[in-house]
């Protein structure tokens, strides 16, 4: 029986990972193999004198390579491309953002100069040109499920918590939850960035996800 895994947006990197660029201040791209065809990929940026880590996720198909948010730091996006072309060669055909904050958008223009469909909720999409941040080349207005190659991905937003657009995606074959940063560590004693939160509606979706994705 297929074990229920979550992906979470700021957690301890796996013991597994693979640092390509060095230990200490300098650490920018880790990979991290988590089952299958997924993998967990982290970048870091300096906030407040300390490198605070995001973690993001990748998939191979057999159609290309689908990307679940964007790294956060810059000097990262050509560096995770040649990664994934050099491990699977293989290049990245599709890409989601799960809410508006740089480290889910820094990238999108990048990507979309690259040729790559990128695409959010038009709740983000809104929110980035909003906020004068980089945004996606497509989006779509209700949950929606992606098809590629041999890998199907849902997209549920389950209410504020977060951000007020914050979505997350379901893997459903694979049991997979991908929760961005609406989903923390048991092992996170901290909520993180909650500038944009609404601190009194967070629990409620956290029970929507559990409602629609038990398993």
């Amino acid at each position: 029986m297929k074990t229920s895994l979550l992906i979470l947006s700021i957690v301890i990197v796996l013991s597994s990972s693979i640092d390509l660029f060095g230990q200490g201040r300098t650490r920018s791209l880790e990979i991290s193999h988590l089952t299958g065809n997924f993998y967990v990929y982290t970048t870091y940026k300096e906030y407040e004198g300390a490198l605070i880590p995001s973690n993001s996720m990748y998939v191979v198909t057999d159609k290309g390579v689908v990307l679940f948010d964007t790294p956060w730091d810059s000097t990262q996006f050509q560096p995770l491309l040649d990664s994934i072309q050099q491990r699977y060669n293989k290049k990245v055909v599709l890409l989601i953002a799960t809410h508006f904050h740089d480290d889910r958008t820094a990238g999108l223009n990048f990507f979309n100069q690259k040729g790559i469909a990128t695409y959010t909720s038009k709740q983000t999409f809104d929110l980035c040109k909003m906020h004068n941040k980089n945004h996606s080349k497509y989006y779509f207005t209700k949950d929606t499920t992606f098809i590629i190659g041999n890998h199907t991905f849902q997209t549920y937003y389950p209410g504020e918590g977060h951000t007020a657009d914050n979505i997350v995606i379901w893997c459903d074959a694979e049991k997979i939850l991908y929760g961005g940063c609406l989903v923390k560590s048991t092992e996170n004693f901290s909520l993180g960035n909650i500038e944009d939160a609404n601190l009194s509606r967070w629990p409620a979706s956290i029970k929507n996800i559990m409602t629609r994705f038990p398993k």
